[in-house]
């Protein structure tokens, strides 16, 4: 089914397909479609986010609206896929993707509704479309997790690009198979170049950098003092502080401003031009837009909340701090030729 997708999707989707057997960035499992309930009003929605993650969103959303949800979870590439696949007979109202680059996939192929002004002026520039096609709900920062009984502060590099130095030999982990890690390759060939991105993958390998599987396992490594430093999203050390405790031996390091290492990617939802409920749809991202859902995703997840006046976490830096690299979001999509370099670079098999 996946080579079927990537042969009737549009090119840039079928990227996406190619890639979808790499770890989702929210760690998880995906599952089948599953009725919130029979009867009233519905709307279905592809979410690319775990159902451990958002399924008490859309219930709460249903008890608030008597709206009912129908999900289909899965890989947010596959979904993408899926959707050009179906075209106007997709059954999709909503597309809640984990990443910004599906979006600006779909949002290539014209597949996007609209959104209302107000809705979208909700969320700073940078995490929004700029025609308005889909928005940002949440955010999450690249960041460097380290080990602080091993390093000090002030050793700690202020560019990814300095991970490459004899310094750090066989000190770094990363995670080459998932998606956050390969949305941060992509942001990376944008700000360096194919023959950049290129130059500093090779670096790393030469400087035995360690693979992991995912985010987590490179969190559980530092902390281990299986490695020092590790490239990951900022929200997974919350979880294990909050399981752990503060004894627990890893911390987030931001590295410089305008640093290829400070991208702030976004999970984010799209209405489908062929929704069957548009203005069932069009309450579901107001929702996730709203005070309940923007506290949640701080409160629950540790991802940065998008919306002004609803507060991160306080041990993060805050977003209007955080200075990431100058492009747009949307141009992430392109995740094959961010598999093609990692393959060319000996990053993946």
């Amino acid at each position: 089914m996946k080579f079927l997708r990537m042969l009737l999707a549009p090119i840039a989707l079928a990227a996406l397909a190619f890639g979808a057997s790499a770890c989702g960035d929210d760690d998880s499992d995906s599952t089948d479609a599953t009725p919130s309930g029979e009867g009233g009003e519905t709307i279905t929605v592809y979410s690319g986010r775990s159902e451990s993650l958002v399924k008490p969103l859309f219930e709460q959303f249903t008890k608030d609206t008597g709206i009912k949800v129908k999900v289909k979870y899965g890989d947010t590439a596959e979904l993408a896929a899926l959707i050009a696949e179906e075209g106007s007979k997709s059954p999709a109202d909503v597309f809640f993707a984990q990443d910004a680059g599906a979006l600006g996939a779909l949002q290539a192929t014209g597949a996007f509704e609209k959104l209302a002004d107000s809705v979208t002026a909700r969320v700073p520039s940078a995490y929004r479309a700029t025609d308005g096609s889909w928005v940002g709900v949440s955010g999450r920062a690249r960041v460097i997790v380290y080990n602080p009984k091993l390093v000090q502060e002030s050793q700690l590099p202020t560019s990814v690009r300095d991970l490459t130095s004899a310094a750090w030999k066989g000190k770094v982990g990363w995670a080459p198979t998932n998606g956050s890690f390969q949305a941060f390759v992509t942001g990376l060939r944008e700000t360096e170049g194919e023959a950049g991105a290129k130059a500093w993958l090779e670096g790393m390998l030469k400087n035995n950098v360690r693979s992991y599987q995912d985010n987590k396992a490179i969190v559980s490594a530092v902390a281990a003092g299986e490695i020092q430093l590790g490239l990951v999203n900022h929200y997974y050390l919350y979880g294990f502080l909050q399981d752990q405790g503060e004894a627990f031996n890893a911390r987030n390091h931001y590295t410089a401003a305008g640093d290829p290492g400070s991208l702030v990617n976004v999970a984010g939802a799209g209405i489908l031009k062929s929704a069957p409920n548009k203005a069932g749809a069009g309450k579901l991202v107001e929702y996730l837009l709203g005070e309940s859902a923007q506290k949640y995703f701080s409160d629950q997840t540790f991802e940065y909340p998008l919306v002004s006046g609803i507060a991160a976490d306080s041990r993060l830096k805050p977003l209007a701090e955080l200075k990431p690299p100058a492009l747009d979001l949307a141009d992430l999509q392109d995740l094959q030729g961010t598999l093609a370099l990692l393959r060319s670079a000996g990053a993946l098999k």
